[in-house]
């Protein structure tokens, strides 16, 4: 069993040999809020789509993934808002040492003031201190995504939140990001929903709609396989062309 002080002596010997993303590869806005993680370091890893406050499905999504103490739980941000119970989502991500997330643009909102709820005041230095970044082995785990006609080193913190279309302006129309992106490194995402996951060499996105009446959706990184769980109920209804239905881009 790892502990806090193991975690954070194994994290902190990963550097960027052979692609991996340095924090001079990233802006300079976005480098102080890069996490990375030394992969080896883990039994296994698994990431997690958006919960948005559903704490029920996170629970079941859990029981079947049965991480132990040694595997590492990423979660792609937006843990709350619009589902039933942000703070006990918050809350059980944070009292697990293995379990880590990077900031979405809903949790940004409260680092923004833009936002405000009561039960989540006590976690807003946690906010503020989330990263947007994320990266292990030759991935990056980013809420939004990236665009694929500019260096990393040009994306700003919203660039990562936020991006969804390329250009961004045309939102759910698309041309989508990662229907383009095939470089290094491969990008776990969020944001965008989607009627069921997206896989390819380049990408992986995760939210599948769970606050919507569809699924929370893991990727096992080891065994390189989807987990799912149905939502209890729908918690907020969503227009459908905002659901993505992308088959043709799955590798």
């Amino acid at each position: 069993m790892q502990t806090e002080v193991s975690v954070r002596e194994a994290d902190s010997k990963a550097t960027a040999e052979h692609g991996r993303l340095a924090d001079s590869d990233l802006s300079p806005e976005v480098a102080p809020l890069h996490h990375r993680v030394d992969a080896d370091a883990w039994d296994d890893i698994f990431l997690v789509g958006d919960v948005h406050g559903c704490i029920t499905e996170l629970e079941t999504l859990l029981a079947e993934l049965e991480p132990t103490d040694d595997d590492l739980v990423v979660f792609v941000g937006d843990l709350v808002r619009k589902g039933p119970d942000s703070a006990a989502v918050v809350e059980r991500v944070r009292e697990a040492q293995n379990f880590r997330t990077v900031r979405g643009n809903n949790e940004q909102k409260f680092v923004d003031g833009t936002k405000h709820r009561p039960e989540l005041e006590p976690h807003q230095e946690w906010f503020e201190a989330l990263p947007a970044a994320i990266s292990f082995d030759d991935v990056l785990v980013t809420h939004g995504g990236v665009d694929p006609r500019r260096p990393l080193s040009e994306h700003g913190l919203y660039d990562l939140l936020e991006t969804r279309a390329v250009p961004p302006e045309n939102g759910y129309d698309g041309p989508f990001w990662f229907e383009i992106h095939e470089a290094r490194p491969r990008v776990f995402f969020g944001h965008t929903v989607l009627d069921a996951p997206v896989v390819t060499d380049g990408a992986v996105g995760l939210d599948t709609g769970c606050v919507y009446g569809g699924e929370l959706t893991a990727y096992d990184y080891r065994a390189d396989d989807l987990v799912s769980v149905p939502a209890e109920q729908t918690y907020r209804d969503r227009a459908q062309r905002k659901i993505l239905d992308l088959p043709a881009i799955q590798a």
